[in-house]
């Protein structure tokens, strides 16, 4: 059932994870130092984990695995595809964020500045490749038939599908490396059951920053409007402010896969355990 590496915790005799480190310290958190936890030698016949074990690239394969073996996965493969792929929950979201288009077959320079102009944000369906300048902020026809060139090679980009969003000014933090995206105003959100139970900055090595208090009530009101309407258990919502003091929506990702970027992941999984505490305890009325 399990594969090498993997283990089934459970926390505080309330919460089913499925880890596996994967050596990313944006990722991994270690949940035996900070809470109590189980490896029970005998499992329920069925049970709802939270995976933890990076991003796998067969998630609906796995969920069927774990599936046949009484273990099911938070997010059904249909869920997981909505949270984490602009393709799905951008039709849900088009007034919130920027007007994008994506492609089946890596389009030319032609196609995309008919449908959007220059300059245009692109990325990947999923991802950038490590933030990557000059493979996402593009200027004109020639950067992108080179961007393409890159595309087709990169471990991370060559089998997404292109996605090209009209590219908005956003507030600056810091200009950062040379071929890499500057730092804006943006903060990734972590959603458990449509709650809010994390934020921080998603550009958490550079220079420090954070949200005022009338900042974070229009920024988290945004946060909370995607999370009600995407209603998948788990969700991750990078939110940024435009130059015009606008919120928009950047990207949406399952909070499985997610990094914790500057958000403490130990606040994070202590407010997801209360809430499930919570929901155990019987009401009277």
């Amino acid at each position: 059932m399990l594969r090498p590496g993997e283990d089934l915790l459970h926390v505080e005799d309330r919460l089913w994870l499925l880890t596996a480190p994967t050596g990313q310290g944006i990722y991994d958190f270690a949940f035996d130092r900070f809470f109590a936890c189980r490896h029970p030698y005998q499992l329920p016949e069925s049970l709802e984990v939270i995976a933890r074990a990076g991003a796998w690239n067969d998630y609906a394969e796995r969920y069927r695995e774990l599936e046949g073996q009484g273990v099911r996965l938070v997010h059904s493969p249909e869920q997981h595809l909505l949270a984490t792929e602009l393709p799905h929950w951008y039709p849900r979201l088009t007034d919130l964020t920027p007007r994008s288009v994506w492609f089946d077959e890596r389009p030319d320079a032609e196609t995309v500045e008919r449908q959007l102009g220059w300059p245009v944000f692109m990325k990947g369906e999923r991802q950038t490749s490590r933030h990557k300048k000059s493979l996402s902020i593009i200027e004109g026809p020639e950067q992108f038939r080179q961007a393409m060139e890159v595309y087709a090679k990169d471990p991370i980009l060559h089998w997404q599908r292109v996605v090209c969003r009209e590219l908005r000014p956003l507030r600056r933090v810091e200009e950062g490396a040379p071929d890499r995206i500057p730092s804006s105003f943006e903060f990734r959100t972590f959603w458990w059951r449509g709650e809010l139970v994390g934020w921080g900055p998603y550009w958490w090595q550079g220079s420090p920053y954070t949200m005022t208090e009338a900042e974070q009530r229009e920024a988290l009101g945004l946060g909370r409007e995607v999370a009600r309407r995407l209603a998948v258990p788990f969700l991750v919502v990078d939110l940024a402010q435009e130059v015009s003091g606008r919120w928009i929506v950047i990207e949406c990702n399952d909070g499985q896969e997610s990094g914790y970027a500057g958000v403490s992941p130990f606040a994070l999984w202590r407010n997801i355990l209360e809430m499930e505490r919570a929901r155990a305890v019987p009401r009277s009325y």
